[in-house]
């Protein structure tokens, strides 16, 4: 409640008739003032007038009055500053630490407003709480939120990227290596090749670039996925060729393979398996791992597809995993729809970081441009919210619908959401 009390007094959505402290005196707000989100009253440096009398100092909220006591402000000077007392219940007088009483105010915010906000976010029936709402709100504030999301979530990605590259001492090699196989794990085993791409180095593998075995089997089996199947799987050669190259690769680095990897199957198209996906990584590595040098020349949508034209052979070109052949498998190692995941989950994100760690900002240009040239994705999020009357025509738009969906309306912070702000904000003004 009291971070709605916030919400209400940083945007002015209260009744201004209203505005009169316990005792009677008239208040005007000039400046609600700036929220602070760390330790210290709730708002600096705000403007008032109450009475006759212009203050100017900072403002503290508490749904009860009595909480200035149960949070110790009373006995911190860092409160003194503090002009106005903003309250649901007035249920005790407050003083400054020389005795002076603090003007206090009752916020006045109609009951129903807060109904409205708590309708809004806990409504456990409803998927998308502002559904109906978003069908009437005019097109350009969607859009405009919309795009700022996408940005949000290009520069999330962007972050992470350069964590990456600071943890790789500068070595962008080794972190288009660790993007590319945090993405090969398409959501669901994302975690887990990231921990194999820690545990199992570029640099390392590129030492044996020259033979495909190896470099399987020192991804395979730091991947914990060489150990013994179950005796209903026939004996496999290749299988225990790679382990042999995997234990040849430990004893070189003194490398201990992943425990606790946490690959997952279950959901999981046998296409998408973690075999399949390593075998594609390893035959990109076999190639000279051309990506860490091309990725930052990529100006279209072509560019960016033809990194990803893989063609897998050998074992990996009829099986899904280890055992009997599965028959006919895809040719390529990656269907078109993947090839756009990565494009959105590798080759954009890693021009964006690019460019900023390198001030060109042209590639961060280049990178939004890119998501916007690619078709939109089909997920449950956008489905959603197409439903609603958004529409989703490219994948800068379905990152901005993930993004949206992730980081507001599953943490139900629909206070900091421009969708939830106009809904809450149309419903102040139709009580004023």
């Amino acid at each position: 409640m009291e971070k709605l009390m916030q919400y209400v007094w940083q945007h002015r959505l209260w009744m201004p008739s209203d505005m009169k402290t316990v005792d009677g005196q008239r208040v005007d707000v000039l400046d609600p003032g700036l929220l602070n989100t760390g330790a210290g009253p709730d708002f600096f440096n705000a403007k008032l007038r109450i009475a006759d009398r212009m203050w100017a100092g900072n403002v503290e909220i508490h749904v009860r009055a009595s909480d200035w006591h149960r949070h110790g402000h009373d006995g911190d000077s860092a409160y003194d500053s503090v002009v106005l007392h903003v309250v649901e219940n007035s249920d005790t007088r407050i003083c400054r630490s020389n005795g002076e009483t603090i003007p206090q105010l009752v916020m006045p915010c109609a009951a129903d407003f807060s109904e409205h906000y708590h309708a809004m976010v806990n409504n456990p029936t409803a998927e998308l709480m502002c559904a109906d709402f978003l069908s009437s709100m005019p097109r350009i504030y969607i859009t405009d939120w919309l795009t700022s999301l996408a940005f949000e979530r290009l520069y999330d990605k962007s972050d992470r990227i350069l964590r990456y590259l600071a943890r790789s001492n500068g070595d962008w090699a080794e972190t288009v290596y660790i993007t590319l196989a945090r993405a090969l794990g398409f959501s669901t085993n994302s975690d887990p090749f990231e921990r194999l791409a820690f545990a199992m180095p570029l640099h390392m593998l590129m030492k044996h670039r020259d033979s495909r075995v190896t470099v399987e089997g020192a991804l395979l089996g730091q991947a914990a996925l060489l150990d013994d199947f179950p005796d209903t799987l026939p004996a496999d050669d290749y299988r225990m060729r790679l382990r042999t190259e995997h234990d040849f690769i430990c004893r070189k680095y003194g490398l201990s393979k992943l425990a606790g990897a946490g690959w997952r199957f279950s959901g999981v198209r046998p296409h998408s398996f973690p075999h399949r996906r390593i075998a594609t990584l390893a035959a990109m590595i076999c190639g000279g791992f051309e990506i860490a040098r091309r990725i930052f020349e990529v100006e279209t949508r072509e560019q960016a597809e033809a990194l990803f034209d893989i063609t897998l052979d050998g074992y990996w070109a009829t099986r899904y995993g280890f055992g009997d052949e599965a028959g006919a498998t895809p040719a390529k190692a990656l269907s078109k729809t993947s090839v756009t995941i990565l494009i959105i989950n590798v080759v954009a994100p890693l021009l964006h970081a690019y460019g900023n760690a390198t001030g060109r900002r042209e590639l961060c240009s280049r990178a939004a441009e890119l998501l916007q040239a690619l078709p939109p994705e089909n997920n449950t999020y956008t489905r959603l919210f197409q439903a609603a009357g958004v529409d989703n025509d490219s994948a800068l738009t379905s990152q901005a619908i993930v993004q949206l969906r992730r980081n507001y309306c599953l943490g139900r912070k629909c206070l900091y959401c421009r969708i939830g702000h106009r809904y809450l904000a149309q419903k102040a003004i139709r009580r004023h």
